[in-house]
């Protein structure tokens, strides 16, 4: 997932690892190389959502906002879906941004620009061949392990891996049927998540990756937070009605050191993470933290939101409600006073899902991209019930005059009764 500035391939996993990624998800961007160096701040192009340098996050925000925005009955302009279509490159997958006129290039092309903006298609409708591709680029760059890497030839990761197993949930294609090698996507999700063999107080978190040395599992918030919506089932937007009255079912483990040691089944994967980022949200006054060698623990907003939209999908709205209002308290200082698109769109994504008021958070992110279609519809409601109420006077007086006409009848019979001569 994308933050405000992606860090990177190399840098990437040191600062995923420790957290460092408050922005909307985990995979930021590659550091500049010799071979790659720094990119030019780009100008905001017409129909994005957001005022920021697109460069690491025009397509994530995109389609975040889209999503949450369709979801909230908005219809987004044309302008705005079609700069996130016409970002998709002929192979179907997506980058975090491209310059107007500029090619594609598959280097830059990344499984979380595709995945989200595969989900906002779906949620918009209409747009099922742009979709089959991006399915397809999934497909094509899954790795052997059955994850996915933030880039195409690297190592996957949970964040990546969740994203794309949340887009094909999305575009109904069941992730135990994508597979390479024999190893599925729900195979490579498991890669990550620790464990009966990790101390009962992390088992059901997901590591970013393992330790590269030990292949060791530690557990991540923004990790938990993002793959455990992908381990129970979900997508974006979060829209379930299933409650499940119980917390959370944590991991049940054997004595025997070989039930130990093998991956979480994934018909218990959605509910060891709920018990985890459960039992993590309430040690920390309902968030989730970003924690950074050498420095003190910080909220994390993202991973937090994540945690929340990940515990509703799986049917315990109830141990995502401290979350839902700790995000609502500091939802200004995230979002940047509502001018962080990417952020905002979260929130509301996560406002939607609990069921709270989203009218705010909703004209917010509106006001932050083109006039909706829904502005132009309004104006011709007028019209529309003028013409409605001309039908209905008409239906009235005819109503009247029969009502009219029965009365009528019925007093002359009374007074025929009176009157024999009548």
């Amino acid at each position: 997932m994308l933050t405000a500035a992606r860090l990177g391939a190399a840098a990437l996993s040191a600062a995923l690892l420790t957290g460092l990624a408050a922005g909307p998800a985990l995979a930021d961007s590659p550091a500049p190389t010799a071979d790659s160096p720094a990119p030019t701040t780009a100008a905001v192009p017409e129909g994005l959502y957001g005022k920021s340098d697109p460069t690491y996050d025009g397509v994530w925000r995109q389609s975040l906002a889209l999503t949450a925005l369709t979801a909230a009955k908005v219809a987004p302009a044309d302008s705005a879906v079609g700069w996130l279509t016409g970002q998709q490159c002929e192979d179907g997958g997506w980058p975090s941004y491209r310059a107007a006129g500029a090619a594609c290039d598959p280097k830059t092309e990344d499984s979380n620009a595709t995945a989200v903006a595969v989900q906002a298609l779906v949620a918009l409708g209409g747009h099922q061949e742009a979709v089959d591709k991006g399915v397809a680029w999934l497909r094509a760059n899954q790795n052997a392990d059955g994850s996915w890497a933030y880039n195409p030839g690297s190592p996957g990761d949970a964040n990546s891996t969740g994203l794309a197993v949340n887009a094909l949930f999305a575009a109904r294609t069941d992730p135990a049927g994508v597979a390479k090698a024999g190893r599925s996507a729900f195979d490579g999700l498991a890669l990550f998540q620790l464990g009966c063999a990790a101390p009962a107080d992390q088992r059901g978190a997901f590591a970013y990756q393992p330790d590269p040395a030990g292949g060791a599992l530690t557990p991540n918030a923004l990790a938990s937070g993002q793959a455990a919506l992908a381990a129970g089932g979900g997508h974006l937007p979060v829209a379930t009605s299933v409650h499940a009255d119980a917390a959370p079912k944590a991991l049940t483990c054997a004595s025997d050191a070989t039930a130990a040691a093998a991956p979480v089944p994934h018909a218990d994967s959605g509910e060891a993470a709920g018990a985890y980022l459960t039992a993590q949200l309430a040690a920390n006054g309902g968030h989730l933290s970003l924690v950074t060698p050498g420095a003190e623990p910080k909220p994390d907003y993202t991973a937090t939101a994540w945690a929340a939209l990940s515990l509703v999908q799986s049917g315990h709205p109830q141990q995502a409600a401290g979350a839902v209002d700790w995000l609502a308290k500091e939802g200004a200082t995230w979002t940047k006073g509502g001018t962080d698109a990417g952020a905002t769109a979260t929130l509301l994504l996560v406002s939607q899902a609990a069921h709270r008021d989203t009218a705010a958070l909703t004209g917010r992110l509106t006001a932050l991209g083109p006039a909706p279609k829904a502005a132009a519809a309004a104006t011709s409601a007028p019209a529309e019930k003028k013409k409605d109420d001309g039908g209905i006077g008409q239906y009235w007086l005819i109503g009247v005059g029969l009502l009219v006409g029965i009365g009528g009848g019925l007093l002359l019979s009374l007074q025929r009764k009176r009157n024999p001569h009548l």
